[in-house]
């Protein structure tokens, strides 16, 4: 079997020899160069299988090489490594038809199996058909940012469906709103809906529309969001929270293409991509008989998890930076940050992620008097305790505790403006599971649910009814 020959150009000499070094012992012949001109000769020679190229050389940009190299060495793969760390450059690399994008710091194992896939494919990748954009609203180079940057560059070409997972907070609409605006449906409209908030009885017709008469009060036609994001994106967001008759429908609108609206016959063909969130394990609803499997499957063909802040304490300098600049201009007076005070945000557990951070950083530009935000001002913005410590510490059997420490993190999460309102927030969140807790604590017998809640069965029937939940579907099965 003839050798493969990888071409590593790298300005770094260190770098060059760990990863001739590491190539060499994965049985490859290795040829290596440190600038564009270097990379040129030897492509010219007829050299190379494979090119590991950075983004950053002494005489040009790497990246930039790609498209040219790959109309003179057609199927010839480009793995692309660099220091930027951003997701514009993980975009680009995939844009411009790299086979590969690797961060540097990268792992050596991992930039063998991107060699190794390298020479097993068949044909290069396609060709750009547009230039992103540099002002993108992700913020982090943490290597957990890292791997979701990887994956928006590499579903953004396609029209999959994504299922965006991750905590309150996290930026999941961010990543919905990155895979339109990079796509090639961003010229088309961006539509946004949040399950959550929409009273159960107006989902259908919230994203279906309807028609005239269709019900009392419907005195005229309305549009839907399906309607609205035709040749867009539909984002349904907490899509754990919606009801199972709605999942029905939604699973034949995208078996089938097509919707009606409600109370009409004319059938409406869709044209949209559907991104979804959800803070929930639908794994666990599922189980619990509140989502549709057959629909879990249809939607999570592409699925990205968002990581928690407290797992990327590395980004919190930055996204702070970042949310001083915005507060800035939005108005605020204009403040920067120490070091020292970084250092005490990074020791914060973050509930609410960044969210939390952001509305943290807009309260500290709005109150601190001084213009340097030091550690004092973090930590009277935190409170004299933090919030996590605040929070009761919740066992397994503490119902009470678990809700109240929910409740905590949902409030660290939200603007205290919000028009809905704090408690509905709050009463949303935490109602269900409590409601889903006693059911299943007492295999679906209402009686001896109420009993438990303090409440009488009547209103928990209607609890039941407002929050879309079965208490069949917790009845003890022979």
């Amino acid at each position: 079997m003839t050798q493969a020959t990888v071409i590593v150009a790298d300005d770094d000499a260190a770098i060059r020899t760990v990863v001739r070094q590491a190539l060499i012992r994965k049985g490859h012949l290795v040829r290596t160069t440190d600038t564009l001109s270097g990379l040129n000769r030897l492509l010219e020679s007829g050299v190379g299988d494979v090119v590991v190229t950075d983004v950053g050389l002494p005489d040009g940009d790497g990246l930039d090489f790609v498209p040219e190299l790959q109309a003179r060495r057609p199927g010839l793969p480009v793995i692309v490594v660099s220091a930027q760390n951003t997701l514009a450059t993980a975009v680009r690399a995939t844009e411009r038809g790299a086979f590969e994008y690797l961060p540097k710091p990268f792992d050596l194992d991992e930039l063998g199996r991107a060699v190794a896939a390298a020479l097993d494919r068949d044909e290069a990748g396609a060709e750009p058909d547009h230039e992103p954009g540099d002002d993108l609203p992700l913020i982090g180079r943490s290597p957990a940012m890292q791997d979701v940057y990887r994956l928006i560059a590499r579903v953004v070409p396609t029209d999959l469906t994504v299922l965006i997972l991750g905590e309150s907070g996290t930026g999941k609409e961010l990543v919905a709103r990155a895979v339109h605006d990079l796509g090639p449906r961003r010229t088309g409209p961006f539509v946004a809906v949040n399950m959550a908030a929409i009273p159960r009885e107006l989902i259908e017709t919230e994203l279906f529309g309807h028609e005239k008469g269709a019900f009392t009060g419907a005195q005229a036609r309305s549009t839907g969001r399906f309607e609205q994001a035709q040749g867009g994106t539909l984002f349904l967001d907490e899509i754990g929270d919606m009801p199972m008759d709605t999942q029905t429908r939604l699973l034949r609108v995208l078996q089938s293409g097509e919707f009606q609206p409600v109370g009409g016959a004319r059938t409406i063909r869709t044209d949209v991509r559907i991104i979804c969130a959800t803070h929930q394990d639908l794994r666990r609803s599922i189980e619990a008989g509140t989502f549709r499997e057959d629909l879990f499957y249809r939607l999570n063909v592409v699925p990205i998890a968002m990581p928690p802040l407290r797992d990327r304490r590395a980004d919190i300098g930055e996204l702070a930076r970042h949310f001083l600049k915005l507060a800035a201009e939005e108005g605020l007076p204009k403040k920067s940050i120490s070091s020292a005070a970084i250092t005490r945000l990074e020791q914060h557990d973050w509930p609410g992620n960044v969210r939390e951070l952001q509305n943290l950083i807009r309260r500290m530009a709005a109150l601190a008097r001084e213009d340097l935000l030091d550690e004092d001002a973090v930590i009277e913005a935190l409170g004299r305790t933090t919030r996590t410590e605040r929070q009761p510490a919740a066992t397994d059997a503490d119902l009470a505790g678990l809700a109240e420490q929910r409740a905590f993190e949902i409030l660290s999460q939200i603007d205290e403006t919000d028009e809905q309102g704090l408690y509905e927030h709050v009463l949303a969140e935490v109602e269900p599971s409590i409601l889903r807790a006693a059911l299943s604590h007492t295999q679906g017998n209402q009686i001896r649910a109420a009993k438990l809640l303090g409440m009488n069965r009547n209103t928990l029937r209607a609890r039941l009814e407002s929050r879309n939940i079965d208490a069949l579907d917790f009845r003890a099965r022979d």
